[in-house]
């Protein structure tokens, strides 16, 4: 898309939109928050706070669907040169960006870039729209707008992710970098006010002192754990340290003041409180609790742990993660599905009890008010149970138990230090993950997709299958899984151009099945049963591990393998 220059002439939704643009197109970190520190500076007052919102998720119009854009699209352009352009880019905004006709002569394009100039402005509009309203004002936005505006402005009114490489984290940074402040006291009030974060900005500006909460009823930012690699044990005493076992689950963090107020928060602070009401219902006391959010299998036919049984602390009726899936990224959910997959929270740290902040105790101190705190309690032990802890007398106690985890359903060990406060973000030398290592298999693959956004023009999503023999001796492949990550950008080059040179059939113009020839070893979590695949199985966090160029498909690992791998 053509760049413009962004100064002091230019509009709040123009300078936003050149924005994203330029964090689309800078892949370093630092760049990225300069140019958001530079946005928070600079924006008109009344849109940093939308521009915040968008750059979090904080803010979904969702105004229109894709497919009627799609079709508005479609009545201003050729049908098929429409098809083949958006299969081709990949992305809706950048292909409606680029296709949308110039406005028509007698059209006073001047009057529309004059109406919701601001992004503030656009939003507002956008939002107070009627359904009768919405594909007129759209059709006329779209011709006084440049392309990076279009591109930026379908974004908006579908709700699509921005895909630019920004995560909410980030964008509070690039926020604490203009400001010169700590991102944690921003992150520390960020839940207890919404779009567009006016007393936020107030105490930044420097016009207010910093919001006081109410209460401790919020989000706190979480304690992270490092990846350990076992070399690094050597200079590690294992009697300072106590491990528990790292679930496969999501982390929580659950606040509840025994009344009105009960929250439930994402890691990342969004609140998800609306799609767990049947946890909601038993947060009856006053704390503030770090967890892991799972799916009991008690009403599953799924199985449960029973083997693993002799392990210290595996809990036998925890459903694997693909169940938990089923909950997940709901805003509201029906009693059958809190039912069918209902939801149980496993304690890790307890941070404040009544009103008391215990994060400046060591980790051995809260735990030990943890588990006086869940005594007290009445909590309901089929919903809410603190977490096993246990010590070991060397680390190579602790490794035969990691080597046990798989089998288990479990991804690996936690280990924190005794003495450890509850310190934001990832600290070293406080709390570590040791994850199991990943499975692996040498696959064959079968069809490529093209990616989206920069990867629109590339074939890089791909899906991989293994041999199953019949019982008439005869081989053929079936799909296990797909994967669009684990490999180097010079490799996707390489990829994608053998893609093109061995395609077999089309289908669209953005899927193609190839020769069944190259080797792709994927290496994954673990393996599931499931009835949605055709192979019967489903792979967790599947990603290309190498390209064997050298092997021969016939060589490619079979189902028997994957039977063996899931035991």
């Amino acid at each position: 898309m053509k760049k413009e220059e962004l100064d002091s002439e230019t509009g709040g939704f123009t300078a936003f939109a050149l924005l994203l643009e330029r964090l689309l197109f800078s892949p370093s970190r630092n760049a990225k928050l300069q140019l958001l520190g530079q946005y928070f500076q600079s924006a008109p007052e009344e849109d940093r706070g939308y521009g915040l919102a968008l750059l979090t998720g904080g803010l979904a119009i969702e105004t229109v669907r894709a497919g009627q854009l799609r079709n508005l699209a479609k009545a201003r352009v050729d049908e098929s040169l429409f098809r083949w352009s958006y299969a081709y880019v990949g992305d809706l905004g950048e292909t409606i960006a680029l296709i949308w006709p110039e406005a028509v002569k007698d059209l006073d394009v001047a009057s529309l870039k004059r109406r919701a100039v601001n992004l503030s402005d656009l939003v507002t509009e956008v939002k107070s729209l009627t359904p009768l309203e919405v594909f007129p004002y759209i059709d006329r936005a779209l011709d006084g707008m440049s392309e990076v505006e279009r591109w930026t402005f379908v974004k908006l009114v579908t709700g699509s992710s921005l895909r630019i490489g920004v995560s909410a984290r980030l964008a509070k940074q690039g926020l604490a970098k203009a400001y010169d402040v700590d991102v944690d006291e921003i992150e520390r009030v960020w839940s207890a006010f919404q779009p567009p974060y006016k007393p936020l900005f107030d105490w930044l500006d420097g016009d207010t002192n910093q919001p006081e909460l109410p209460d401790e009823i919020f989000f706190h930012p979480p304690m992270l754990a490092v990846a350990l690699e076992e070399s690094e044990l050597e200079d590690m005493a294992a009697t300072d340290y106590v491990a528990e076992w790292k679930w496969d689950g999501i982390r929580v963090q659950v606040a509840s003041d025994g009344s009105k107020q009960r929250r439930i928060f994402s890691r990342s602070g969004d609140e998800i409180t609306s799609a767990f009401p049947d946890l909601v219902e038993h947060l009856d006391f006053r704390a503030v609790v770090d967890g892991e959010l799972l799916v009991r299998s008690d009403v599953l036919d799924v199985g449960g742990r029973a083997e693993a049984n002799t392990l210290p602390g595996v809990m036998a009726d925890v459903a694997p993660f693909n169940h938990l899936q089923q909950r997940l990224n709901r805003k509201n959910v029906s009693s059958k599905l809190c039912a069918t997959y209902p939801v149980m929270l496993c304690c890790y740290d307890l941070l404040f009890e009544d009103s008391e902040d215990l994060r400046e105790l060591s980790f051995q101190e809260r735990r030990e008010r943890l588990e006086a705190w869940s005594k007290r309690t009445d909590l309901d032990a089929s919903v809410i149970r603190i977490s096993h802890q246990f010590t070991f007398k060397g680390w190579d106690e602790l490794k035969e138990l990691r080597e046990c985890s798989r089998d288990a359903g479990l991804e690996g060990l936690m280990i924190k230090h005794k003495d450890s406060p509850y310190l934001t973000g990832r600290p070293k030398g406080h709390w570590f993950k040791w994850k199991r290592d990943p499975l692996n298999l040498d696959t064959v693959l079968i069809y490529a997709q093209r990616g989206h956004g920069k990867r629109s023009s590339f074939y890089s999503d791909y899906t991989f299958a293994v041999w199953d023999e019949g019982d008439d001796g005869a081989r053929e492949l079936v799909p296990v899984g797909k994967a669009y990550s684990g490999f180097t950008d010079e490799e996707l080059v390489r990829l994608d151009k053998w893609i093109r040179d061995n395609t077999i059939e089309r289908f669209g113009a953005s899927v193609r099945s190839v020769k069944p020839e190259l080797v792709l070893e994927v290496v994954f979590d673990d393996l599931q049963r499931s009835t949605r695949h055709r192979s019967g199985v489903a792979m967790r966090f599947p990603r290309i591990h190498r390209i064997r160029w050298d092997k021969p498909a016939e060589e490619a690992d079979t189902m028997e393998s994957v039977q063996k791998l899931m035991g």
